[in-house]
């Protein structure tokens, strides 16, 4: 069964410097007040409440200033005409298997089969379950899910759920599901909603990963992501421990929360916990307030069988950055280490496979890389998009809305591979 889910005090900003072509964004480091219960139990910050600083020299002053990604360099990477497919004359609501739509869906199998990308427009559907059943004559999605560390979701409707993303916050690039051994070679994105006022205001960008990797293979900082690997560090907080907390942006989370192990797993017990991350290639940690605190080693670089060749497959959308302007966790500052971390720090972190931390020059060149391929899918409603995980990645800027304005997007995966990391000599 295909699974669909829909994607839908903030941190002052003060001058914004170019660096590379990310956008260094340059902000006061925030302080950070956390009050307790029975010396162990968060609750709403209080005024009178001692001052927690961020530490000097830190991992956190390596990621500050704020560094925002631009996703494009103002022109497409790739002409819409190549990814674009005009559905207008095609009565979709017939399905897939009638006669006449019979062009169409060769037009999308060749299309995907050369660059992993295509963009029906025009459709004219409006049930998110139509545009599943298209999206899915190449998702051919199974029971995958987000289990493991992912945001929190809710469901809005039979197979569809909320992925947790709060419009206030940039997405980075990024694959999906990168931080597990199980991942997803294709996903596709189904707009019943969209914001259609002629600018890129709630588009979704995506980025050639195919470039990009060879890109960063020139680099010296390619070559040691190559060679070293990469570690993510993905902490959950424990339900319990935040019951006397109030609900944040989503109705959710708790402030401070990025996601339970119970929501995020989908149990009850440390042990059933552990059992599933083990299961998905995660090491398991458990600090003070039973705050789980997983690792997963893996390759930057993926082997795509069907180039023949190591795809780039990683970004910093799984770093503390992926939450410099999320509601609720903003605040917290990044974590210094594994082994000391505490649920009043950020959740997500990378670090080179051995450990070692990666240098904010470092950051700022694996974030550009991705801007430098980049372009937008401005969506209208009714339009889907089909991508490969390998040769693609996606993300988006920040958005607003309007008073009458709203943006649905339903995200459909697609089959589960497990991940085997680079293979040698194919670059």
């Amino acid at each position: 069964m295909t699974k669909i889910c829909c994607r839908v005090a903030c941190r002052p900003l003060a001058r914004v410097v170019h660096n590379m072509t990310a956008l260094v964004v340059e902000s006061p480091v925030p302080e950070f007040n956390v009050a307790y219960i029975n010396n162990d139990m968060p609750v709403t910050p209080s005024p009178s409440t001692p001052t927690q600083k961020q530490p000097v020299d830190s991992c956190n002053d390596v990621r500050n200033p704020m560094i925002a990604p631009k996703f494009w360099t103002g022109e497409p990477s790739l002409a819409p005409v190549v990814y674009e497919i005009d559905c207008s004359a095609y009565d979709m609501t017939l399905g897939l298997e009638h006669p006449e739509n019979a062009s169409l869906v060769q037009e999308m199998l060749d299309r995907y089969e050369k660059i992993g990308l295509i963009h029906l427009r025009n459709t004219r559907l409006t049930d998110l379950q139509v545009m599943r059943s298209w999206a899915n004559r190449i998702v051919e999605g199974d029971d995958s899910d987000y289990k493991g560390g992912a945001n929190s979701r809710g469901p809005i409707e039979n197979n569809v759920y909320d992925t947790g993303a709060p419009k206030e916050a940039f997405l980075h690039y990024h694959h999906e599901m990168a931080y597990l051994k199980r991942s997803v070679g294709t996903v596709a994105f189904c707009s019943s909603a969209s914001i259609d006022d002629g600018t890129t205001r709630g588009a979704m960008f995506v980025s050639d990963s195919v470039r990009a990797s060879e890109d960063l293979l020139s680099t010296p900082f390619g070559q040691r992501l190559k060679e070293k690997g990469i570690t993510y560090i993905r902490c959950l907080t424990d339900r319990e421990a935040y019951k006397h907390v109030p609900k944040g942006w989503n109705g959710l989370d708790e402030v401070g929360v990025y996601n339970h192990w119970q929501r995020s797993f989908g149990v009850e017990t440390p042990e059933e916990v552990e059992v599933f991350a083990k299961e998905k290639g995660l090491s398991t940690q458990w600090g003070p307030n039973r705050y789980l605190k997983t690792k997963f080693r893996t390759d930057v670089f993926e082997y795509f069988p069907a180039l023949d060749k190591n795809i780039l497959y990683a970004s910093v959308a799984d770093d503390s950055m992926w939450h410099d302007n999320w509601p609720g966790v903003q605040q917290l500052p990044t974590q210094e280490n594994y082994e000391d971390a505490t649920m009043f720090e950020r959740p997500l972190k990378i670090t080179y496979g051995d450990d070692t931390e990666f240098t904010r020059e470092e950051l700022l060149q694996f974030v550009d890389v991705y801007d430098k391929y980049g372009l937008p899918l401005n969506w209208k409603n009714g339009d889907v998009a089909v991508m490969c995980n390998w040769r693609w990645v996606h993300g988006r800027p920040s958005y607003h809305l309007e008073e009458d304005e709203e943006r649905t997007l339903g995200v459909v995966l697609g089959k589960v591979f497990d991940r085997r990391g680079q293979h040698e000599g194919k670059w």
